[in-house]
């Protein structure tokens, strides 16, 4: 296997609200490959997909065991503190619920974390550390 990884897939609960969300509210870009009931959105480096939460694990014939809490979290890392704030404020704006304000970290970052409509955490983060995260 090579170390990349080509599409994040998110098993989602309500498919339109999910497709606004990204493609609305986060300003993602709608790839044409996009069909009725799954999105595309390139990122750089990869695709992040959309799905029924249901079809998904139709698909990989898993049990759908309910909304706990799944642990994982996506990370966007920018260029500076502020973007980070930035950031936050268009997910809020666009009905994220910030599960962390921003702050300063005690490994020398600053980062904060918000949800999706379906709960998937994102981190969104100003690491100075390691800059070229942010040309990803």
């Amino acid at each position: 296997m090579e170390p990349r990884i080509s599409m994040i897939t998110l098993g989602v609960s309500d498919f339109e609200r999910s497709r606004r969300f990204y493609v609305e509210g986060l300003g993602l870009e709608l790839s044409p490959y996009s069909q009725p009931e799954v999105a595309f959105l390139a990122l750089n480096g990869a695709w992040l997909a959309l799905w029924s939460r249901d079809e998904l694990a139709k698909d990989a014939r898993v049990a759908d065991t309910g909304p706990g809490f799944i642990p994982v979290s996506l990370a966007h890392n920018v260029e500076s503190k502020e973007m980070v704030d930035a950031v936050l404020k268009q997910a809020e704006a666009a009905g994220a619920r910030i599960t962390h304000e921003a702050e300063d970290t005690f490994w020398g970052g600053y980062t904060g974390y918000f949800a999706d409509p379906d709960g998937f955490l994102w981190e969104v983060a100003w690491n100075p550390t390691m800059p070229e995260l942010a040309q990803l």
